[in-house]
């Protein structure tokens, strides 16, 4: 299970190379049994981050109210887990219903949209992990035939328009809020074993993950007994 983790306890990722965008990002596409991470995950933004992923600042039983209703059979989630196995950047990935978006001058109407939501947790921001959770969205498009990323976010949410300008995004807004098209080619060789080959390292980063966390923790067992100077159970 996740570990509970306060506001300001430092983090720390499964990463290499530097901390600009250099960066490896180690990206898992997520299952049904990591909703428990999810909840966690969420449940760890503060006010203002909630408000700027949700729309309006969630209420704790509201966000567990948003996990539980993922349909990992329909949706697509992505995770970046550090080092405890705590999930610090999220990418939400859901098909969209053409005719229920905006109708935008200028913008062709595509076939298949999938619209794309992030939250990432204030310390992995440096590393550019929403970036990198998009980037990973959109290869996972390309290569189910999915023509056209979308999103939808309020205009004051600054970290979202900036990953939504560098991917080249076609930007619209209205009344305080931001709608955004991407067009995307189609899927090829490179693109497949591009995804195919980052899903294997980050299945494998948090396999090890788990094998250290547990090595990590039955030792802090066996050098901090209970009081009848037994390792603790």
């Amino acid at each position: 299970m996740p570990a509970d983790r306060s506001e300001n306890e430092d983090l720390e990722f499964h990463t290499l190379g530097d901390e600009d965008n250099r960066a490896i990002v180690f990206i898992k596409e997520l299952t049904e049994r990591d909703r428990p991470f999810l909840l966690n995950h969420f449940k760890a933004l503060d006010a203002s981050d909630r408000y700027l992923r949700f729309g309006s600042a969630l209420t704790d039983e509201a966000v567990a109210r948003y996990v539980d209703s993922i349909d990992f059979t329909r949706d697509t989630m992505f995770g970046v887990f550090e080092s405890t196995l705590n999930i610090v950047g999220v990418g939400h990935l859901s098909l969209a219903q053409p005719e229920a978006l905006p109708v935008l001058t200028g913008c062709e109407r595509r076939e298949s949209i999938a619209e794309f939501g992030v939250s990432v947790l204030a310390p992995a921001r440096r590393l550019n992990v929403g970036t990198k959770l998009f980037e990973r969205a959109v290869v996972h498009c390309r290569n189910r035939n999915i023509d056209t990323m979308y999103i939808h976010c309020l205009a004051s949410n600054k970290p979202m328009l900036c990953i939504a300008k560098k991917a080249g995004m076609e930007i619209h807004r209205d009344h305080g809020e931001v709608d955004g098209y991407l067009k995307l080619p189609l899927g090829d060789r490179d693109s497949r074993r591009h995804e195919a080959v980052e899903e294997q390292a980050a299945t494998l980063n948090y396999i090890l993950g788990c094998k250290f966390k547990g090595s990590i923790d039955w030792l802090r067992k066996l050098f901090n007994p209970d009081a009848n100077g037994k390792p603790k159970a």
